[in-house]
Formats: C-alpha cells, sequence, structure tokens
C-alpha cells in the first residue's frame, strides 16, 4: 500500500503539473510545486521499494538494462502516439471538418498498418534478429510518418498528406511493440512474470497520461502565440476564423515535433541499452545481485 500510495501519487502531481503549465505558466508556484513534489515521491517509491518486504516492483526487474531499456521505449513511444490520436482527431474534425464516425474510419489505415507490421514482419523476423535490430528501424520509422503530419495545414488532402504519414506510424510502431514485449518479458522468473508484464502495461500508461497533457499543453501554448502574432492583420471575421485555425495546425504540428523528439530518444535508448540477442543466441542477462540468470530469448505471443 505505501508503494502503490506514492508511486500513484508522484505519477499523478506530474501529470497535473504538465495539465496546469498551459493555463498558469510552467514557473507557476503551482506548477512547480506540482513537479516537485512528484519527483520527491517518485524517489521515496523508489526508496521503499529497496525497503518493502513484499515491494510492488521489485527493483532487480528494472535494473536489468534489457527490460529498463523496453520499459523506457514503451513510455516514449507511447508518448508520440497519444499525442497523434489527440491533434489527429482535432484536426479531422475541428479544421477538416470530418464527422466522429468518418473521423474513426480515418484511422483504420493506422490500425491496419499496426497490425501489419507486429503479426507479418515483427513476429516473423524476431525468430531470426536480435530485437534491436527491429526497434530501432520501428522508431525511425514511425518517426519518418510523424514528421510528414508536420507539413499538415488547414486546407491538406487526407489521402495525399494525412494518410501516408499515418501509415508509416503504424507500421513502426508495429514493429517496435512485438519485440519490447517478448524482450521485457523474456527470461523471467516465474514469481516475476506478472509484475514484468503489468511494469510493461504501466509504461503504457504512463506514456499516455503524460504524453497527453504534456503535448497538449505544448500545442495550446503555441497556438495562443501564433494567434497573439496574427490576429492583429484579420480585418473581417472570416480572416480571424481562419487565423484561428492556423493557430489550432500550428499547435498541434509543433506538438508532433516534440513527439518526433520522444521517438528519435527511444530509438536511442534501444541502441543503448537493449543487447538482447536473437532466439537461441548465447547472450545472457543477470539480475545485479547474482541470484538468478537468464536466458535473454524473446518470448513471442501468437
Amino acid at each position: 500500500m505505501p508503494g502503490a500510495v506514492l508511486g500513484c501519487g508522484g505519477l499523478v502531481a506530474i501529470v497535473y503539473g504538465f495539465s496546469e503549465a498551459e493555463p498558469r505558466g510552467w514557473t507557476d508556484p503551482l506548477v512547480l510545486a506540482l513537479f516537485a513534489g512528484g519527483v520527491v515521491l517518485l524517489v521515496a517509491f523508489v526508496w521503499w521499494q529497496n525497503r518493502a518486504p513484499m515491494p510492488l516492483l521489485p527493483l532487480h526487474i528494472v535494473k536489468d538494462r534489457n527490460r529498463a531499456g523496453c520499459f523506457l521505449t514503451m513510455m516514449l513511444a507511447v508518448i508520440g502516439m497519444f499525442g497523434l490520436f489527440l491533434f489527429m482527431t482535432y484536426y479531422l474534425q475541428v479544421v477538416l471538418d470530418y464527422s466522429p464516425v468518418k473521423t474513426g474510419l480515418a484511422y483504420l489505415p493506422l490500425t491496419a498498418a499496426i497490425i501489419t507490421g507486429s503479426t507479418q514482419i515483427s513476429a516473423r523476423l524476431l525468430q531470426h534478429v536480435a530485437p534491436r535490430m527491429l526497434m530501432v528501424p520501428g522508431m525511425v520509422l514511425a518517426s519518418g510518418g510523424m514528421m510528414l503530419l508536420t507539413r499538415m495545414t488547414t486546407h491538406s488532402s487526407y489521402a495525399t498528406e494525412v494518410m501516408p504519414g499515418l501509415i508509416l506510424m503504424g507500421l513502426g510502431m508495429g514493429l517496435t511493440f512485438m519485440p519490447v514485449f517478448a524482450t521485457a518479458t523474456s527470461g523471467v522468473a516465474p514469481h516475476d512474470s506478472g509484475v514484468t508484464s503489468a511494469t510493461v502495461n504501466t509504461s503504457q500508461q504512463v506514456g499516455g497520461s503524460i504524453g497527453t497533457a504534456l503535448l497538449n499543453t505544448i500545442a495550446a501554448s503555441a497556438t495562443t502565440s501564433y494567434i497573439a502574432d496574427h490576429i492583429g492583420s484579420a480585418t473581417s471575421r472570416s480572416q480571424q476564423q481562419l487565423v484561428a485555425l492556423e493557430g489550432q495546425v500550428h499547435g498541434y504540428t509543433n506538438a508532433i515535433w516534440f513527439a518526433v523528439g520522444m521517438l528519435v530518444l527511444a530509438a536511442a535508448i534501444v541502441v543503448t541499452l537493449v543487447n538482447a540477442g536473437r532466439p537461441g543466441s548465447a547472450t545472457v542477462s543477470s539480475s545485479e545481485d547474482g541470484v538468478e540468470d537468464e536466458l535473454a530469448v524473446p518470448v513471442v505471443a501468437h
């Protein structure tokens, strides 16, 4: 219970701080207090996990470099992906005037690309190559798809300017998610299998929460600045509405650029931390206390 209170409290404080940063400003005392309090609670969480008789998150799970790399990669990838979902929904409905149903259908190429990348490409290649040989290209491909989406304007065509970016991002995420899950859960002791799987899912949820709050704050700030700089030149109501739409798109693309940076950072983390070999290789990962040695062989779920 103390671990749950400290861990959840720290994450809630940080996410709430990101949410309040846009209306209050990054230097507002409440925002700074939330960030500081969140960090203190998370540090206390780590301290308690070293001393708790039954820790919520046994720290040897995250001390393994392959698992730590997978957890961070998952969190950063989901920060980018959830940001995309948020802003593309706004863009399709508010700017391109799509209905909610049409907006949902517009995401189908992304869904199909994720399924294709994970089940038809990643799952097949994972038996023959090291996980990072899929994860790094996946993050690079996803970031390339997002970079295409930074070119959006108020009159972009979905078929030629939006859908290609969604497909590339879907393929990249599909290439990444399968080896992340497989590598993070490979070789764990039976009594740690549940907490390891839960930690992967928690990385997703934390990334989604932080990504939505942070990227929304970045987008809102960029939109406000753009409208303030350009509204003076709008002399009619229609021009003012156009400036407002252009400001929204400007905010979306600024936030997407930040998401691109998150995906590139994820690729760098994979290169630095994830060194698990392909199935059947002799790569061995050991916990810090030397109690358990684990074969770093991905387990692929079909």
